[in-house]
This record gives structure tokens, sequence and C-alpha cells, in this order.
């Protein structure tokens, strides 16, 4: 990994879209700063098109679509865009699975939820699960005392076992039934509402992350940037991304963004 002032002028001036993560990447010991959702509507007004992509439930979701400055959100880590259009008021939701399936799937979720809890003690339900439409994510650090590594990949491991796809976050352990993550997703989100192939584009795109259930977008888009709080999971993700910021959560976010903003702008040293 490179440093993000590393990140050359020119590759930085190109940059047409960014998608970033939103736990421990937009916000810092669980809040959103000030000066990230700035640069988040900095760089919608400088032209770049933003979306956050998240393991986040749908009714936050649902929020940030109508609320914050960006285009869209992909959520529960790849379920479901939802893009506002403020225009004619009407909220575009497009799921991975149709409704039916998400209902049997949530019902399978049950016998999953069980055995985390009745197996791995000190685990917890996220207290933000009500809000969720496709999966179970199980708090491991958020609202509870941290679990340990050992812990956490048992937790994964369960997931694994009942057939469920798994995916540790910096906060939850997220599993669901069905194919998808956060890269499909974000393809369908840039096609439908960006028309953009990001297969074509990806070298003008900048993913934004932090954690091992952003290694499907690190892995994809050349120029991803990580904050500095991605160093912690080295040796357990499987793909790094790029850059990495000096800072950590939200302060690292803004650090990318500036280098961007500051290309585009021409105020940025080579």
């Amino acid at each position: 990994m490179r440093a993000v002032a590393d990140m050359p002028i020119e590759t930085a001036r190109s940059v047409t879209t960014l998608f970033a993560d939103i736990d421990d990447t937009l916000t810092t010991d669980g809040r959103l700063p000030a000066a990230a959702y700035a640069a988040l509507e900095a760089l919608s007004e400088a032209g770049v098109s933003v979306a956050p992509i998240t393991g986040r439930p749908a009714g936050w979701c649902d929020m940030i679509a109508r609320m914050w400055p960006v285009a869209g959100v992909v959520g529960e880590n790849g379920a479901f865009y939802f893009s506002y259009h403020a225009s004619d008021r009407r909220m575009r939701r497009v799921f991975a699975t149709p409704d039916q399936q998400r209902a049997e799937n949530r019902q399978r979720l049950e016998r999953v939820r069980a055995r985390i809890l009745a197996e791995v003690p000190g685990a917890a339900i996220s207290a933000d699960q009500h809000y969720r439409e496709a999966d179970l994510a199980i708090d491991f650090c958020e609202d509870v005392p941290p679990l340990g590594a050992g812990e956490v990949d048992r937790i994964k491991r369960i997931f694994e076992e009942e057939g469920a796809v798994a995916k540790v976050s910096s906060i939850h352990v997220n599993g669901w039934f069905g194919s998808y993550d956060k890269l499909t997703m974000t393809r369908r989100f840039a096609i439908d509402v960006l028309g953009l192939d990001i297969d074509g584009a990806k070298d003008r795109i900048v993913f934004v992350g932090d954690s091992p259930n952003d290694a499907p977008m690190f892995s994809f888009f050349p120029n991803a940037c990580g904050v500095a709080n991605v160093l912690k999971f080295l040796g357990r993700i499987d793909a790094e991304p790029a850059y990495v910021a000096s800072a950590e959560g939200g302060q690292g976010f803004v650090e990318v963004a500036e280098r961007i903003l500051a290309a585009r702008s021409g105020r940025a040293a080579a």
C-alpha cells in the first residue's frame, strides 16, 4: 500500500466516481464528523458521483439516500440499492433477491441466530437488526464488550456451516443467503443510476474502506484507498487497497477526498 499523498495527480484528477464504506471509514468512533460530511458534499458539488457502499440496514439507507449529498446507497453488503430522485420525490429500491425469497431467507437465518447466541458467549444481535431486510448482523464490538479474533472467526464459521455467506466488518459479522456482495450490487447501481460500466471505468473510480468485508472492492478497483485503521486487519483481509490514508476513520476519508478535490482544482502538488 502506498500513501494517499502519493496517488499520482493525473490519477486523482481523473476520478469521476467515489464509493465509500460508512462505519469507521466515514465515521470516527461511531459518529459522522462534520468534516467527512462536508467532504461528501464538496465531492458532489465538484461533479464527482458519490455513493456509500455499506453493511448498514435498509432503514438507515432510506434516510441516507434521501438526505445525504449522494447519488444513492448500496446497503446490507449488496442486498439492495436505494436512490432518491428529488425532482419527482421518488425512491428507487432495487433488491438482489425477490420479496418471497428474502422472507424465506430470514426464516433460515433464525436458526443461525440461535446457534451463534448459544455458542459464542458475548455475541449479540446488532441493535439495528430490526431495520434490516436481508441479513443477520452480529455485534462483536459496537454495543458489546469487544470479542477476540477467535470468537469473531467462530461467528463467521457458524454462518458458513449453515450455508450462509458471512463477511466481517469493523463492528459486525454480517451473514446472508445469496450470491451477492458489495461489488455485485455496486455494479448494478452504477449501470442503473449513474449510467456507468464499472468494468470499463474502474480506473476512474475510487473506493474507500476499512475492513475485511471491503475486500471485493479493494480487489476490483485499482485505485482503492483504505483509511489508516485498515492496517489493523493486515493478514486477515483477502485484498488490500492500493493506497492508505495517514489518518483513521472520517479524517482518513477527508484525506482521500482532499487529494481528489485538490487535483481537480489544480491545487495538488505533484
